[in-house]
């Protein structure tokens, strides 16, 4: 929803019914994430995409069947077996669609959600797409750290039960379709309910105010992150040389890393990148980088003999051999760059195979799905 959010909140405030499809579930090659959200306008504008075009339209009218009827419908949409250009994926993939009318009557909590999201704040919605009993179809909780939840999905068991497991989900800023019983029974079936997290958006630290710096900043912030750039010398350590950066942090990178770590700002998400290569800036750094519990990537930048004296270096002082393996160096995919820019697409080819599980060899030479 995040992607299409400042479209809807204008109808929204506007008192105008919108249709909104959103993928709750994919299966085999599905080109959309769950989450990712279409609107059908109140003129019958279509804002946003659940497929990448193969199913748009379907979904289209669709929205404005639930928009007139005001019943929510959960909808599957996949190759068809007589004609793989009917109503579906021709990928080979499969998606669940929950197509529902919002306005300010179906979704009065929808205004404080917009205004955690704007604001950086965590907030998930969990939503029943699926119940035997019909009534149950469209209720919602509202999850925000440190609050009880806000609403009620039917019974205490159920609202129990789905809060606990959206709250993992938010602190780890994914969307899931959860499985119950219809009365919230674990591993049972008849309820389904899609939980769609809006944590801040992940960070990215860059320690090193150099060329490619500026570059990764870029990247990183096209990509969703909210960027850091640090370094020691203010000389450097400027706005103006890193327009892109959300903050530009004078300081020792060791040192600022340690204070962040020990404030609870560096979770699972976190990308670390060490562009220094400057032992006395980059080894201290390394040293606590690779102690974090939780951080996503940590890869440092350098030369083959950079990196051997790195490693040597960061042995001596005490790293051990599983936390060096935790060290993308150099960092990077083999894409033959050489200017800024593409060292930076070359970083982030390497951060997002790691995410998602990528081997980062040309999808030609690969079999099998391409959208896992």
């Amino acid at each position: 929803m995040r992607e299409v959010l400042s479209e809807l909140m204008r109808w929204y405030d506007a008192g105008e019914p919108v249709g909104v499809g959103t993928v709750v579930a994919t299966f085999r090659s599905a080109p959309r994430p769950p989450g990712a959200s279409m609107l059908v306008g109140p003129g019958g504008e279509a804002v946003g995409s659940v497929s990448g075009g193969c199913v748009e339209g379907a979904v289209y009218e669709l929205a404005g069947e639930v928009v007139g009827s005001g019943t929510p419908v959960l909808q599957r949409y996949g190759v068809s077996d007589d004609d793989a250009f009917a109503v579906g994926l021709t990928c080979g993939g499969i998606l669940d669609v929950y197509v529902e009318k919002v306005d300010r009557t179906t979704f009065p909590e929808l205004a404080a959600i917009a205004d955690d999201i704007r604001n950086d704040r965590p907030v998930a919605v969990a939503t029943v797409v699926e119940h035997p009993d019909p009534e149950w179809v469209g209720r919602r909780l509202v999850l925000r750290p440190g609050e009880p939840a806000a609403g009620d999905l039917g019974t205490d068991r159920a609202n129990s039960a789905v809060a606990d497991d959206a709250a993992g989900l938010l602190a780890s800023g994914r969307n899931a379709t959860l499985t119950y019983g219809p009365d919230g029974q674990r591993l049972e079936d008849g309820m389904r309910v899609f939980v769609s997290s809006f944590a801040p958006p992940p960070r990215m630290l860059v320690f090193g105010a150099i060329d490619f710096a500026a570059a990764v900043a870029k990247v990183a912030s096209f990509l969703g992150y909210r960027v850091t750039v640090c370094d020691a010398r203010p000389v450097f350590a400027t706005k103006t040389r890193f327009p892109d950066a959300d903050e530009v942090v004078v300081d020792w990178p060791h040192r600022y890393l340690s204070a962040e770590l020990d404030a609870g700002r560096v979770d699972a998400r976190t990308v670390i990148t060490v562009l220094t290569h400057d032992p006395k800036f980059d080894v201290p750094l390394l040293e606590i980088a690779l102690q974090a519990p939780e951080v996503a990537y940590v890869g440092a930048m350098g030369s083959r003999r950079t990196h051997e004296d790195r490693m040597h270096r960061l042995r001596d002082i005490g790293v051990t051999e599983e936390q060096l393996a935790r060290l993308h160096s150099p960092l990077g995919l083999d894409l033959g760059a050489r200017t800024p820019e593409e060292t930076a697409i070359s970083i982030f080819a390497e951060i997002i195979a790691r995410q998602w599980g990528g081997s980062g060899s040309r999808l030609g030479e690969t079999e099998g799905r391409i959208h896992a």
